[in-house]
């Protein structure tokens, strides 16, 4: 019954979301490049609200639990399991007050309405995967602007999405480089659960009625352990969380 309902659904909730990319796209344009960072930063955290809601259409649910007492004035580095494309809007919302960062592929700077515009303007890292050298550089940069500007990060340590929900290995590369240009930074692990189900079935028809939760987890200092073991402590406190 889900199935059916998501086939009958899924229209309204996808042109929903494609227009909201659309709608968003001049008004991206006209804040970075008239009113600078922080308006364009708004509209970016108003775009990703509006995206997320659009889950809403197919009966799906969004509940982001912050119960840590996170520090303002210091960067973050948020650590997350990554199961689908649908993990990144509510990120972006809930955390809009640390000003969180995303480490992107390069191949999303182009083409894709006011996603593209944001990754190219709002401060993140786009990687290509096929340039060690470049990926290098990208991170550092992003740990520069981390540590200047009081910035944060949302990184997906697993590397790619987990089509089934199962968190894979952490890979402590990215977690190093952030800290070895913003040592300050502390160490935030995230739990994201459900957003696979979802797109279980691929992007038509989205699966209904599931609902999806983002946990903040508690804090984990850098300095007292190696960055490997600091990026198994979050992986190892994610898993407990989905558990």
């Amino acid at each position: 019954m889900k199935k059916l309902l998501g086939y009958i659904l899924s229209p309204f909730a996808i042109i929903a979301f494609f227009l909201a990319l659309v709608i968003f796209q001049p008004i991206q344009w006209i804040c970075f490049r008239f009113f600078g960072y922080a308006a364009h930063k708004r509209s970016v955290d108003i775009l990703n609200l509006c995206l997320f809601r659009t889950f809403y259409i197919i009966g799906d649910t969004v509940t982001f639990i912050n119960k840590q007492n996170l520090p303002m004035g210091r960067p973050i580095i948020f650590v997350a399991n990554h199961q689908s494309l649908l993990d990144i809007p509510p990120l972006i919302y809930y955390l809009r007050k640390y000003h969180a960062k995303f480490v992107s592929k390069i191949e999303l700077t182009k083409g894709i309405p006011s996603i593209s515009y944001n990754l190219k303007h709002g401060g993140g890292a786009n990687i290509d995967r096929k340039d060690s050298r470049q990926s290098m550089t990208e991170m550092i940069s992003l740990g520069e602007r981390m540590k200047a500007n009081n910035w944060s990060a949302v990184i997906f340590p697993e590397g790619t999405r987990s089509k089934d929900g199962v968190v894979r290995s952490f890979q402590p590369g990215g977690v190093a480089m952030l800290l070895k240009k913003c040592p300050e930074a502390l160490l935030v692990p995230i739990a994201i659960k459900n957003s696979w189900r979802v797109v279980q079935y691929g992007f038509y028809p989205l699966n209904t009625f599931i609902s999806m939760t983002w946990t903040v987890l508690e804090p984990i200092e850098p300095g007292k352990t190696s960055i490997g073991d600091l990026v198994l402590e979050a992986e190892n406190r994610i898993k407990a969380a989905l558990s």
